[in-house]
């Protein structure tokens, strides 16, 4: 059994907790190897189709870095899929929800910056201090904020480490729906409940296409591009239930397939 975290499945969803409330929910070695074994699971489950990741309690999503372990001298080195076992899942095929309850700093923001959707209570805040501490967010914080939003405003909060606010964060772009305090876990499920009424292979496929099409330098290119994503999906059972429960005027009965 997991100590610092906690998985949880419902039907076709996963809520991944990170379980260090007297620390802030920050993250040690132990924990990004759990979390790397939980994805790892996620990853291979083909009835587990939307994962949601959130911190305990109400106040801190996740303060980043446990630098009281990094300063004991104790072992930091994350697993290959990185940071919170998750930000070096650079193929991760699923989608990921960030529910972010409190403060995402440093390794926190960086964690919810590799989920694809962020639903933040208007209570919470996110920065990346680490130049404060003589650090650098080299969890995929430099290179993911300024590719989600302008270069300058990236920018801006990278060279000063000021912490942004929710509804600024919205405004930005890196937000996705700014919910009352205490609702992000429940703004979250919401979401994940509507991706979870599409067909798990075209949303694999849609993310995919989105995330590799960036590697082209323009639209033409990116659409006329091979995708084997767009061929499984061609191949799948979703494919014919899709159309087929359409025609017949009644919900599909999603494969995964």
């Amino acid at each position: 059994m997991p100590e610092f975290c906690k998985a949880e499945r419902d039907g076709h969803i996963l809520t991944v907790t990170m379980n260090r409330p007297e620390r802030m929910n920050a993250l040690h070695s132990p924990s990004h190897f759990e979390m790397d074994e939980i994805f790892n699971d996620f990853e291979s489950d083909p009835e587990l189709w939307v994962a949601i990741v959130t911190g305990a309690g109400d106040k801190a999503f996740s303060a980043g870095n446990d630098l009281k372990w990094q300063a004991e001298g104790k072992k930091t080195d994350p697993p290959a899929s990185g940071f919170a076992g998750l930000v070096n899942r650079f193929n991760m095929k699923k989608p990921i929800i960030g529910a972010v309850n409190g403060l995402a700093m440093g390794g926190g923001f960086e964690v919810a910056l590799a989920c694809d959707i962020i639903i933040a209570a208007d209570n919470a805040f996110f920065a990346l201090p680490e130049p404060r501490v003589g650090l650098a967010a080299l969890a995929g914080g430099l290179h993911r904020l300024s590719r989600q939003i302008p270069m300058k405003q990236a920018m801006g909060m990278i060279l000063t480490g000021r912490r942004v606010m929710a509804e600024e964060g919205y405004k930005l772009g890196f937000v996705t729906e700014v919910v009352p305090e205490g609702g992000a876990l429940e703004g979250a499920r919401r979401w994940a409940e509507l991706i979870s009424e599409c067909s798990p292979v075209s949303i694999r496929t849609s993310k995919d296409v989105v995330l590799r099409g960036q590697d082209h330098p323009s639209v033409g290119e990116a659409m006329l591009a091979e995708y084997q994503s767009i061929e499984d999906m061609k191949n799948s059972l979703d494919f014919i239930e899709g159309p087929l429960a359409f025609s017949e005027k009644r919900p599909p009965d999603w494969k995964g397939r």
